[in-house]
C-alpha cells in the first residue's frame, strides 16, 4: 500500500467514507409515488422494493440512496428535490453525510418550517 493511500492516525471509517453531493439540488428528479425498486449496487438487502406513498419506505428509500450512491446521476435518478426537502430532518443519516449535504445547501440545516393550521 502507498503512503498516500493510508488513513491518517486515529481517523476511523466513517471518516474516510465518501459520500456523493449533487452540485444542484434542482438536478434531484427522481420518483415521488409509486413503487420503485432499487439496483443492488445501492440495496444489497434482498427486498429493495419500497413504496413511495408510504411514509415509512420512502424515508427508508432516501436514506439508503444517500447512503450508498456512489455518483452523481444515482441521486438524480432516485431522489426528488421537493420530497427531500420536506423529509429531510427526519432522516436517519451519519453525521458526516448531512455536515456534506448542508454544508453545500444550508437551506436544508433551516429548521423545518411549521404548517399553518
Amino acid at each position: 500500500m502507498t503512503a498516500g493511500r493510508v488513513a491518517p492516525p486515529g481517523s476511523t471509517y466513517a471518516d474516510q467514507r465518501h459520500y456523493m453531493v449533487p452540485a444542484r439540488l434542482a438536478d434531484l428528479r427522481g420518483p415521488t409515488t409509486g413503487v420503485v425498486a432499487l439496483n443492488q449496487q445501492l440495496d444489497w438487502s434482498g427486498d429493495a422494493r419500497y413504496d413511495l406513498d408510504d411514509p415509512g419506505d420512502l424515508q427508508l428509500m432516501y436514506q439508503t440512496v444517500l447512503n450508498q450512491a456512489s455518483a452523481a446521476d444515482e441521486l438524480s435518478r432516485w431522489i426528488d428535490e421537493a420530497t427531500l426537502r420536506r423529509v429531510w430532518h427526519d432522516l436517519w443519516l451519519p453525521g458526516r453525510l448531512r455536515a456534506l449535504w448542508q454544508a453545500r445547501f444550508p437551506e436544508l440545516g433551516a429548521p423545518p418550517t411549521a404548517l399553518a393550521d
